[in-house]
């Protein structure tokens, strides 16, 4: 016998075995205990939640010899014929592909005709939005005033798209998406049939990933145990299956996000492209955890509603006090708008990079909360000392009085060091025998001189900046290959700057200086 899907095998048989509906199956027993069945239903909910099944349910329910107090015995002969689809009192209609006028005129033929066996004639017409108005209209009458033994199931995910007109001539169900504790507690029962082995984080991840699906959860278990046939399935398999990242790469990327690391951003992102995994489920986990941080940002004791463990939690909640409940919002959004365009993009891993420099540089927007984020990290330096006056202290006491002074520019060094000067008359062919991006960084620096004559590189504010200033190894690096040139122990300083204009304003040139130009090649 061929492979039968878990979620066709465990299909409910029985109102007992639906789980996460019991506002619907307490209805629908009560109904048929007091004899009171209606002549039409609406099923409406999210993928996955039931809906057709407890349709069958039912239509077994009042066909059924022998009916139990929760639903069909499943022995009977009517009970059998309906299960393995061969009752002519159980008729199911995929809408989608038989949504014509014609279509629905033939049931409404059919309805004149009384059952051959049982009580109902039941008619399941799934996906019922999909009828043309034409059809809507044929089936009207009918649907209003049909025949005693007649019974319509109408099950749609779409109820919006439903003329008013056969809505108000429906008993409406709203199935509701099965929670996360309901669906695990499934899988856990399942399993434990099925005989696998599987941790219990690992079937709280899929049930989350499910979203209220029952049927995807299920889908998704079968994925992940045929993937690792025959050993336990770990979070951390289930992660491989799925393509998707641990929580504690979203923590390691918010904390970039909130020191303004850039580098540090896109090196993680290059990590988990490397590991495969899906940049789709990757902005959707990543704004989900945008979601849990404002929760826990905005209020205390969510640990009901925010489904993680205690140490994330915690984690969370450290989180929660660095950063603004109007800097999250701004996250959130930006994730959100890359969200609904990543799915259909061709490059997927630029629209992310472009996402996670926004959130490192609000200047690049203008919204409201743009603003005030430029504004905090304006206030951030002040706090932190980095304001432009201290920032030209380093170029001495004379450029200090000439900025006081209100001059453009700070005054001429008296004298320039030898390897200084050296330095800067070879840079092109230095800068020009490393390896990128550190040469790229390095053909597009201005040079100047610092404090106690030290050599200073001034880089545009970003990408090149933080290279050198985020990781101390870089400048390591870049000390070491100049002190090797000179002779001399080369010791640099490094400043950023927003444009060309701040350079010239308030640094000096020492390719002017000593009367050379420096190639810049693009």
């Amino acid at each position: 016998m061929s492979y039968m899907a878990l979620y066709r095998k465990f299909r409910p048989d029985t109102f007992a075995d639906v789980k996460g509906q019991d506002h619907i199956v307490t209805t629908l027993k009560n109904q048929i205990k007091a004899n009171r069945i209606g002549h039409a239903y609406l099923f409406t909910g999210t993928r996955g939640t039931g809906k057709t099944t407890v349709a069958k349910i039912l239509a077994k329910t009042v066909n059924c010899e022998n009916p139990t107090e929760d639903g069909p015995c499943g022995a009977c002969r009517i009970c059998r014929a309906i299960a393995a689809g061969a009752s002519m009192n159980v008729i199911e209609i995929d809408a989608a592909s038989n949504n014509g006028v014609d279509n629905i005129r033939e049931i409404v033929d059919e309805v004149s005709y009384s059952p051959a066996e049982g009580k109902y004639k039941v008619y399941i017409i799934d996906e019922v939005h999909m009828l043309s108005i034409g059809a809507f209209n044929a089936l009207l009458k009918t649907l209003e005033e049909p025949p005693g033994y007649v019974i319509f199931i109408l099950a749609t995910t779409e109820v919006h798209k439903l003329p008013i007109t056969i809505l108000s001539r429906c008993q409406r169900y709203d199935f509701k998406r099965i929670s996360i504790d309901t669906i695990t507690t499934r899988m856990k029962t399942l399993i434990e049939a099925e005989n696998v082995k599987v941790e219990d984080k690992a079937l709280r991840y899929i049930a989350k990933l499910a979203d209220g699906s029952m049927r995807d959860a299920l889908s998704l278990l079968d994925q992940c145990i045929a993937f690792h046939l025959g050993k336990e399935l770990t979070y951390d398999k289930v992660l491989d299956v799925l393509g998707a990242v641990d929580t504690g790469v979203f923590s390691s990327l918010l904390r970039y996000v909130l020191e303004r690391n850039v580098l540090g951003c896109i090196e993680l992102l290059e990590e988990i492209v490397m590991q495969g995994r899906e940049l789709t489920q990757f902005v959707t986990d990543f704004t989900w955890y945008l979601r849990n941080l404002l929760l826990v940002k905005s209020s205390d004791n969510l640990e009901d509603v925010i489904d993680m463990s205690t140490d994330n939690l915690n984690r969370l909640k450290e989180e929660a006090g660095m950063v603004e409940t109007d800097r999250i919002i701004r996250y959130i959004r930006i994730f959100s708008e890359l969200s609904g365009q990543i799915r259909y993009a061709s490059q997927k891993r630029i629209l992310v990079e472009i996402a996670l420099i926004k959130l490192c540089k609000p200047n690049m927007e203008t919204s409201k909360e743009a603003l005030l984020d430029r504004i905090r990290q304006m206030e951030d330096k002040v706090e932190n000392g980095v304001a432009l006056a201290a920032e030209r202290g380093s170029q001495g006491v004379e450029g200090a009085q000439a900025v006081s002074a209100g001059r453009t520019k700070p005054e001429l060094p008296k004298a320039i060091p030898e390897d200084v000067k050296k330095i800067v008359a070879n840079w092109t062919s230095i800068a020009g025998s490393t390896e990128n991006p550190m040469k790229m960084y390095l053909k597009s620096a201005k040079l100047s001189l610092g404090g106690d004559n030290k050599l200073m590189l001034v880089l545009e504010d970003g990408l090149a900046s933080d290279y050198f200033l985020q990781h101390a190894a870089n400048k390591e690096q870049l000390e070491l290959l100049l002190s090797d040139f000179s002779g001399k122990e080369i010791e640099v300083n490094i400043q950023a700057v927003n444009n060309r204009n701040e350079f010239e304003n308030n640094y000096v040139d020492l390719s002017q200086v000593i009367h050379m130009e420096i190639e810049e090649e693009e």
